[in-house]
């Protein structure tokens, strides 16, 4: 399926709004320089997509026009936190604002620190990265299936999605359901919602995300620790970074609840009993903020550079962000490359109504956090990511670009108007209203699309293209939808 963009139908911003935290200012002058950066990032954002005469965007307008609760946001400058700051609400229904200090779920994010946690126990030579994890696991194994061809599975595999393993994500659970266990979970067996942890093909194929495997993962550092997941994480890997606002502890009951921020669907309703709660720790589970994130990200930085060791080692950052088996997936993060040289580490998270995104510069000591406890946050993490990149010049964090549009004649949009079948039972509805062209996909809000050419339009809020293809007869018989590959739809009617 394609084209997802979702709204919701509450409105919000209605009384006090956002508090600023502006970290590590000491003159009135940089307080200044910094809080004009700031304005400047609230007011510049961009759509993915923009035609020519496309302005930019005030956040606060943004988040009304997305629906979105709430937004918390750091930037990274020099290797310093040069400022952070919330926006909305933690929880609308009680009016708790966003504020600096309040935790969101971190999604997948959870896998970077995860990695963090694994790779200290290989520096500390308790484990080897390239051993079969069976060696490992104590209290469960692997079930090495003929899928494998009886290649070894290893610790390396697991974070870095090539293991060959089933299980992409976690959905959690709400509040008063049955939790299961880890060992519940990789087994597929209630109350866990979610398939057994299985070979799909044999390890070191090819790049495979599963969330399933960093779960493995966290079951070999109970296993070899002998100590529950969140205790260890905190005291090997938050604690000595500094991120002690934040807990891997599902839910966590060792923080006020005024700083857990709620989640939201798309639809405006709050998630029940506020948010899920993930026993799938490594690859779900954190709780953090923004402010703590970055700490990580300039750790990492220095570390990197050889010029601290809080956790790991200058050797074992390089190997952390080293891509394993394909050019992107290193260990517990991404690797985004650009002709330069210029290099990001990065990583996005998604659990029930939060989605984040955080870039890490690997030489420059620049980045980013951003963290959104409502569902469709992912249509406006992008235009705050073009605004900072804008602002600060982050090199290529800026991934807006520009389409010139062409006027098209009423009577040729006309012929465009129908219902085309992209799936069974998932229809993209073409509709004209004055004068401009509309798209509305099965369960989703209605969008308009803008022409580059006579038959061929793009979406601005996704990076989507629709293109309207005549038959023999010169009627318009299918479209094609250009997005993360090429999909044909039939026109049923």
């Amino acid at each position: 399926m394609g084209i997802t963009v979702a709204y919701m139908k509450s409105t919000i911003f209605s009384g006090a709004l956002a508090l600023v935290s502006i970290v590590g200012l000491t003159t009135c002058g940089r307080i200044s320089d910094t809080a004009e950066k700031i304005q400047q990032v609230e007011n510049n954002l961009t759509t993915v997509i923009q035609s020519e005469n496309d302005g930019t965007y005030n956040l606060k307008d943004r988040m009304t026009y997305y629906h979105i609760h709430g937004v918390s946001i750091a930037i990274i400058h020099n290797y310093k936190i040069e400022w952070a700051k919330g926006y909305g609400w933690a929880d609308d229904s009680l009016k708790i604002p966003v504020t600096t200090q309040t935790l969101f779920q971190a999604g997948s994010i959870s896998k970077s620190l995860n990695s963090v946690g694994v790779l200290k126990l290989a520096q500390d030579k308790k484990i080897d990265l390239y051993t079969d994890i069976n060696t490992y696991l104590r209290s469960w194994k692997f079930p090495h299936a003929p899928l494998s061809k009886g290649k070894k599975l290893t610790i390396a595999n697991l974070l870095s999605h090539t293991g060959g393993l089933t299980v992409h994500g976690f959905g959690g659970y709400e509040k008063g359901d049955a939790i299961p266990t880890i060992l519940q979970v990789l087994d597929g067996k209630k109350p866990a919602n979610s398939p057994a942890v299985r070979s799909m093909y044999e390890p070191g194929l090819k790049y495979e995300y599963s969330g399933g495997g960093i779960t493995i993962s966290q079951l070999i550092v109970m296993d070899i620790t002998h100590e529950p997941y969140e205790k260890f994480m905190y005291d090997n890997v938050l604690k000595p970074l500094g991120m002690t606002a934040s807990t891997y502890q599902q839910p966590p009951t060792d923080k006020a609840p005024k700083l857990v921020s709620a989640a939201y669907y798309s639809d405006g309703k709050q998630v029940k009993g506020k948010y899920h709660i993930y026993p799938e720790q490594a690859a779900a589970g954190l709780w953090t903020n923004p402010t703590d994130l970055c700490k990580y990200i300039i750790e990492t930085q220095l570390a990197y550079m050889g010029k601290s060791h809080k956790v790991l080692s200058q050797q074992m950052t390089n190997l952390m962000l080293t891509p394993y088996a394909n050019e992107s997936a290193a260990l517990g993060v991404f690797i985004d490359s650009y002709p330069d040289s210029t290099k990001y580490f990065e990583h996005g998270g998604v659990d029930e109504g939060f989605i984040s995104q955080y870039y890490g510069s690997i030489e420059d000591g620049n980045g980013l956090v951003i963290m959104v406890n409502t569902a469709n946050g992912g249509n406006l993490i992008p235009e705050i990511v073009n605004s900072i990149a804008k602002v600060y010049g982050f090199k290529y964090l800026n991934h807006s670009k520009t389409i010139k549009t062409v006027d098209v004649p009423d009577s040729v949009l006309q012929n465009y108007s129908g219902q085309y079948e992209l799936e069974p039972r998932y229809i993209l509805t073409i509709s004209k209203e004055d004068g401009n062209l509309f798209v509305q996909a099965t369960g989703q809000e209605k969008v308009e699309i803008f022409p580059e050419s006579e038959s061929k339009f793009f979406l601005k809020i996704v990076d989507a293209e629709i293109e309207f293809i005549k038959g023999d007869k010169g009627q318009i018989t299918k479209l094609i939808l250009n997005q993360n590959g090429i999909h044909d739809a039939k026109k049923v009617k």
